[in-house]
């Protein structure tokens, strides 16, 4: 199980990711970022790419797609809030 974010731990691992546009779920331990494209297959594409990484480390986002804008909220649902895994996954979302 993934443990939850230390108060430490958010400070260095949430803030780069606050300025590349993250922002907190009211309400919730989480995160999301909206990710928009020229076009539907761009955006199809870009959340293959992520699929296969989310797969890889057994953490799925919650998202959606309509035309070329994808939505993403990153939980840790196991662990009741964020985890590192969110941050990782948020880091590669933005690297691809």
């Amino acid at each position: 199980m993934n443990e939850l974010l230390s108060d430490t731990a958010r400070d260095s691992l949430l803030k780069p990711l606050f300025d590349t546009g993250w922002t907190m779920v009211e309400g919730r331990d989480a995160i999301t970022k909206d990710f928009k494209f020229d076009d539907f297959p761009e955006a199809f594409g870009w959340m293959t790419r992520v699929a296969i990484f989310a797969e890889k480390w057994g953490h799925h986002p919650e998202w959606s797609n309509v035309y070329n804008n994808v939505t993403v909220t990153l939980t840790t649902h196991d662990a009741g809030g964020l985890s590192a895994l969110d941050a990782k996954l948020a880091r590669k979302m933005d690297s691809l």
